[in-house]
């Protein structure tokens, strides 16, 4: 009934919009924007979506010529953001810092989801990719992936592992972990990447995949232990630690952000919030910030993402199904 009540209801707005130029420049984004843009990033502070938005965020105020009000709502995965962010106006004004786990691997593990990325959402522009590592405590005894499977392997059920939340990149590689090792391991999700270091940090869970921004400097204030990446080959990052693949071959888990808007975004808006992204994400400054947190920027047109968007779904819905996770 709200979707047709809006529908009659365009008519009339576009009539008043005629007789008011600037209305109409409005609706079709020529004067946008004119006020503060909300980002809102779905984890706790300190955590790498958090550091992502806010090292994107100095260039494209300079681009648009307004403040950008990072706004952290951590909570289901990313998904109380995403909600926020699908119920919002479609005007430019409210911006998601997406992740894998809110556009691409909620849908298949959350059975109740009240939005679906693809269709409810606007696609702007890739932000990045990330590394993660798999870091334990230093007072742990582990110090290679096949020390630690082998500790699962004699104590089933025991061993914990950390993540920034239930469906994040974190998550899915502990779980394909589990799966490709044959361990049963125990998963707790936090609320953002900060508050999972500073838990990890103390011993209160036994290892993570965490993100290269956050593990980083507690690998080197000698806190962590860097015992793998899940990616295919080393890292140029931490060219010292072995791939996750050396110990099990084929094992790949990827972390990724991105830029979306409500469902029905203006195409001059898409248009010029994805150009401010390519320009912040080709600027000198900016690339070398993220490249020391281990963020490689991955610009793309709003048609790019959205087919990348559909085909990590893909990917991962049967890995996901696979594992058994779901979430109500």
């Amino acid at each position: 009934m709200r979707r047709r009540t809006l529908g009659l209801a365009v008519p009339a707005g576009l009539a008043l919009a005629a007789l008011r130029p600037g209305a109409a420049r409005a609706q079709a984004g020529g004067d946008y924007p004119n006020r503060p843009i909300r980002m809102i990033v779905g984890f706790a502070a300190g955590g790498g979506t958090d550091i992502t938005a806010r090292t994107l965020q100095p260039k494209l105020q300079q681009l648009l010529g307004q403040s950008i009000v990072i706004d952290n709502r951590p909570g289901a995965g990313g998904n109380l953001a995403t909600d926020l962010t699908v119920r919002a106006a479609p005007d430019g004004y409210t911006l998601l810092m997406g992740t894998i786990a809110a556009l691409a691997i909620n849908p298949t593990l959350y059975r109740n989801l009240s939005f679906n990325p693809q269709t409810d959402l606007t696609p702007i522009s890739q932000a990045g990719s990330i590394l993660n590592v798999l870091v334990v405590p230093v007072d742990r005894p582990w110090r290679s992936v096949a020390e630690l499977i082998a500790a699962a392997k004699a104590r089933p059920d025991t061993i914990t592992y950390g993540s920034s939340g239930v469906g994040g990149a974190g998550h899915l590689a502990g779980a394909l972990l589990d799966q490709m090792a044959g361990i049963t391991t125990v998963h707790v999700p936090y609320r953002g990447g900060g508050p999972l270091m500073t838990d990890l940090v103390g011993g209160k869970v036994d290892y993570a995949f965490s993100t290269a921004p956050t593990a980083i400097p507690q690998i080197e204030a000698g806190k962590l232990r860097a015992l793998g990446v899940p990616t295919l080959a080393r890292s140029p990052l931490l060219p010292q630690v072995p791939t996750v693949a050396e110990t099990l071959p084929g094992y790949e888990v990827g972390n990724w952000y991105a830029l979306v808007g409500p469902r029905g975004l203006p195409r001059p808006i898409v248009d010029r919030l994805a150009q401010a992204m390519r320009a912040t994400l080709e600027d000198t400054e900016v690339r070398r910030h993220l490249a020391t947190h281990g963020v490689e920027p991955t610009p793309s047109t709003p048609e790019e993402l959205g087919r990348f968007i559909r085909d990590e779904t893909a990917k991962w819905a049967p890995i996901i199904r696979a594992s058994g996770a779901t979430v109500e």
